[in-house]
Formats: C-alpha cells, sequence, structure tokens
C-alpha cells in the first residue's frame, strides 16, 4: 500500500516583501513614522439600520492601534482636509443598487486604503488637526507627555447614505467608536491562560502545539494553538503570525473555515483559541481508505471549493491546500485550517493580485511557484487539482520520494491516472492542473464560478451546500465534542507542556507588546 510520509514535517516558508507606504523625509513630521491602512470591513444593523465599518490599522512611533470608521466619517474628513488640497478625492458612492454588496463593500475598502495611504504621505496634511484627531494620533507618550495636541473636535454629523429595513443605503447616525479598539469587542477584561483548563496535545506546527481546552467559565470547548513568541522572533515570522490571526478572524463568517474565537498573549506566547473539529485530518483518513469513492471526493471537493472561494472574494492567496490542513467535523463536514501562508493581496500589487514568495508544501507547489515567477490566486486551484487527484488516485499526482524528480514531474511530466475516474473527474483534474496558470480553470475573472459550473459539480446545489444542508455522504465516528479517537496518538502521547500556562495568571494588553493588535475576543453582534 501506498503511504504517504508527513510531507518532510512542515511547509516550507520564506520571508516575503511587503508594498507598504514610505514616509516623507522631513524628520520633524508625523508621517515620518506614520503607516495607515484599511485593512477590513464589518457590516452590521444597529437599531433597525445598516451601516458599514472599515478597520485603520496604525502604526505610528512603533505603536499600532486599530480604528473603525464609516463611509461617511471619511467623507467629513476628505472636505476638511480639501481646504488644503483641493485635488483629494475619495472613492464614491453607489448611485444604484446594494451598498452593502460584499463586492462593493471590498472594492470600496481598497478605495479608502489607497487614499489613507495617499494621504499619509502629505507633509501638509498629516499635521492638520482634523487629521491627527481622526487616526487618534493625539495620544500620550510612554513618558507622560502629549505627543500632539489635536485642534477642535470634528463634526462627523453630515449627511450620508442611511439603511432603514430593507434600504441599501448606510447609516447617518454619528459613529461613537473613537477610542482604538482591537478587532471585535473593546477589550474589558483579559483573557489568560488560567481560563482555560488544558487538557491534551491533539496537534503540532512549527512553532508550537495545539491543544484541547475547556474555557472554564464558558463551559466550551476549543483548539487552542499555544505559539512560542521568541521562536516565531528568531524566525522573523512576525508578519506571518499576524496575517495567520487576521485572516482566522475574518472566517467567522464561513462554514467550512475554522474561525478564531480569541487570541491573547503572555509576555512569552500567543494563544489561538479555535473551533475544536474532532473529524480528523482529510489526511489520516486517506491514510486508512488510500482513496475515496468520487461522490465523497466530490463532496469534499465541492465544499473546499466553497471556503477558497470565499477566502479569494476577500482577496486572500490560501497557498497550503492540502489533505493536512482539511479537516472534518463531526457531521462530515470540512473545514480548512492553518493559515499562516496565506497571502492578503493589497491594492499596491496591481489589478491581477500577483505575489513571488516561494512558499507551500511540495507535492502542491504549482508549476509557476517553482519557477519563481510572480503568481496568482490560480495557484490554489492547482492544489485543489492535486488534492482531487489525491482523493481518487490514492497519491498526489507527481510524487515522488525524490523532491527534486517531484519538482521535475510538476514542471515537465503529463498527467497520469491510477484507477478508475470518470471522464468528469478526470477532465476537471485536467484543467485544474495546467502546467500555464493563464489556462487553468479559475484563473479567469470569474475565479470560483469557472470551476462551480464544470460539469464534475453538475448535481450540487451550491446554495444548499453552503447552507450545511446537503448530508455529509460519510460521517466520522466520533461520540461526542470531546471525542479524539480520530486525532493521531502520537500527538495524545504528547500530553500538555508544563509551560503552556506560564505559571502566569495574567495576559498583557496591546500597550507595549511586541505583538501589537493580536489581542482579539469575537464579537458576534459584527457577525450578525
Amino acid at each position: 500500500m501506498f503511504k504517504l510520509q508527513k510531507r518532510w514535517g512542515q511547509s516550507l516558508k520564506l520571508s516575503e516583501t511587503m508594498s507598504n507606504s514610505t514616509a516623507s523625509s522631513t524628520t520633524s513630521n508625523i508621517n515620518d513614522s506614520l503607516t495607515l491602512r484599511v485593512v477590513d470591513a464589518q457590516t452590521s444593523t444597529e437599531n433597525g439600520r445598516k451601516f458599514t465599518k472599515y478597520k485603520v490599522s496604525v502604526n505610528y512611533n512603533g505603536r499600532e492601534w486599530e480604528i473603525w470608521r464609516r463611509y461617511k466619517e471619511f467623507n467629513t474628513l476628505n472636505e476638511k482636509l480639501r481646504r488644503a488640497r483641493s485635488d483629494l478625492k475619495l472613492p464614491g458612492r453607489r448611485l444604484m443598487g446594494d451598498s452593502f454588496e460584499p463586492d462593493f463593500v471590498l472594492k470600496r475598502l481598497r478605495g479608502l486604503n489607497e487614499y489613507v495611504q495617499r494621504i499619509s504621505q502629505n507633509v501638509q496634511l498629516v499635521n492638520l488637526p482634523e487629521f491627527i484627531e481622526f487616526f487618534g494620533l493625539n495620544v500620550t507618550s510612554s513618558s507622560g507627555s502629549q505627543i500632539l495636541t489635536a485642534g477642535a473636535s470634528s463634526s462627523m454629523n453630515d449627511n450620508d447614505d442611511v439603511a432603514t429595513g430593507n434600504d441599501n443605503t448606510e447609516d447617518q447616525s454619528t459613529s461613537s467608536d473613537v477610542n482604538r479598539v482591537n478587532l471585535g469587542k473593546t477589550e474589558k477584561t483579559s483573557v489568560k491562560p488560567d481560563d482555560f483548563e488544558f487538557r491534551t496535545c491533539i496537534g503540532k506546527g512549527s512553532f508550537g502545539k495545539v491543544y484541547l481546552a475547556r474555557h472554564k467559565s464558558e463551559d466550551t470547548i476549543y483548539a487552542v494553538k499555544v505559539v512560542s513568541k521568541a521562536l516565531i522572533k528568531r524566525k522573523r515570522e512576525e508578519r506571518h503570525i499576524m496575517a495567520e490571526r487576521d485572516v482566522l478572524v475574518k472566517n467567522t463568517r464561513h462554514p467550512f473555515l475554522v474561525s478564531l474565537q480569541y487570541s491573547f498573549q503572555t509576555p512569552d506566547k500567543l494563544y489561538f483559541v479555535m473551533d475544536f473539529v474532532n473529524g480528523g485530518e482529510l489526511f489520516y483518513h486517506l491514510q486508512q481508505e488510500r482513496a475515496f469513492p468520487e461522490q465523497r471526493a466530490k463532496f469534499y471537493a465541492a465544499e473546499i471549493t466553497s471556503a477558497i472561494g470565499y477566502l479569494h472574494k476577500l482577496d486572500i492567496i490560501y497557498r497550503d491546500l492540502k489533505p493536512e490542513n482539511i479537516l472534518l467535523d463531526r457531521e462530515g463536514h470540512i473545514r480548512l485550517t492553518d493559515f499562516g501562508l496565506c497571502k492578503v493581496m493589497l491594492s499596491t500589487e496591481g489589478r491581477e493580485g500577483r505575489t513571488a514568495t516561494f512558499c507551500g508544501t511540495p507535492e502542491y507547489l504549482a508549476p509557476e511557484v517553482l519557477r519563481r515567477e510572480p503568481y496568482t490566486k490560480a495557484v490554489d486551484w492547482w492544489c485543489l487539482g492535486s488534492v482531487i487527484y489525491e482523493m481518487l488516485c490514492a497519491r498526489p499526482p507527481f510524487y515522488s520520494r525524490d523532491v527534486n524528480e517531484m519538482y521535475d514531474n510538476i514542471l515537465n511530466r503529463s498527467l497520469r491516472f491510477i484507477g478508475n475516474v470518470s471522464d468528469r473527474a478526470k477532465n476537471i483534474i485536467e484543467q485544474l492542473l495546467r502546467k500555464s496558470p493563464n489556462e487553468r480553470l479559475g484563473s479567469g475573472p470569474e475565479d470560483v464560478a469557472e470551476i462551480k459550473r464544470h460539469p464534475f459539480f453538475e448535481q450540487i446545489d451550491w446554495e444548499k451546500l453552503e447552507a450545511r444542508k446537503i448530508p455529509p455522504p460519510w460521517k466520522p465516528s466520533v461520540s461526542g465534542p470531546t471525542d479524539l479517537t480520530q486525532i493521531p496518538k502520537e500527538f495524545i502521547d504528547a500530553g500538555v507542556s508544563p509551560g503552556v500556562t506560564d505559571q502566569y495568571m495574567g495576559s498583557v494588553t496591546n500597550k507595549g507588546s511586541s505583538f501589537p493588535g493580536f489581542t482579539y475576543i469575537h464579537d458576534t453582534d459584527l457577525n450578525s
């Protein structure tokens, strides 16, 4: 029987560069040490009114915080800044259609991101009182002196879109959210290791372990990933760990992605408190069964496709799709996990959203990654083709124990099928594994829609699938939410490391932390 190795222990990770706005060279001005980015959006309803807030990440003088602002507040700021620079322009309002449609919100987010980066580079604008107050730069330094004094309070009461009932516009009420906040609720009580009862190890990664843990006051079971800060710093992986945290926060809105409930830190460690999914890794089940019947493989492939498509709509490239990162819940639905290699594409990286970092897992690297060419979201569809092939044929499509030979196979060898594979399955795999990314299924502007239309998925009702209304073709044998029978024994035998609680009963806040912005408490109101 063909038995896969455990992928050489870890994925390949190399440092990547990110295009950030650079400040002016004048040392006496704010923009010497200021970076602004609009990084997220949340649409909510309050008192019958619908509105969207945009999260701005502010990095100033080595400190980092986040603020939430509505479009109307950006508009008010822009009108005031235009007195100094008449050529300033915000992304426009939507004249027709739904202002809360995800694609429009994402387009507006990108426009606002370009806007804040542009104004943050202007020496004249960043020193205006309205600018200082809007971005919370009138803060107190560690010595107790005020860094800057803001001018008169800006009025944010100008008219903007209003949403009442089903109106497709935005709330005009004044935002009271003027303080620095983390994503989710403003922290009121700090989460700490002692809030959890750590029971056993259920997984291992490059920088730490994952534990089964019970939140004592909630009596809820979670998977808690505990990561060493020292190791992260030594490997220079701070950006990756924060990117993983940010992607996990966004995942609360999709049924086939593991999401984050809490994140917090102690002086030595970072803690990700995530959904516990106990149906086992797809990798584990493939080892047990070698291959799956086509209907079962198709069901998993459809749920994976939906999850990847959702990430792509957020301009996120997953980059590490493989059976080890595909979990089954106790009902038999899939959940993608491990977002440490995700790449959030920025507007500065071009319309097609290309990056050039060499990373991933050897068996699943797309040809353009091996050729060190700039690549797009199409690399995820290559990985999908590889996973479908493996589910049907019991091994990755170009596998060899010799890594160099495997790379040569990926670049040059034609695809060969093993066993009884239907014509439709062969066709979608062949289209997903096109060596030229421009010819690959899903590489066009429609992205995931191209894949959903393929005849292989003809019988899939995507609306029902994404509502989890299609019964899974196979259900893991687990008795309840804490059943560990599908978790590899090698992890469970490792137990709980003594340092998990650090003999430290408190948590640390973002202020003064080497990982600012990490702490998070899930806010269900923002995801309603």
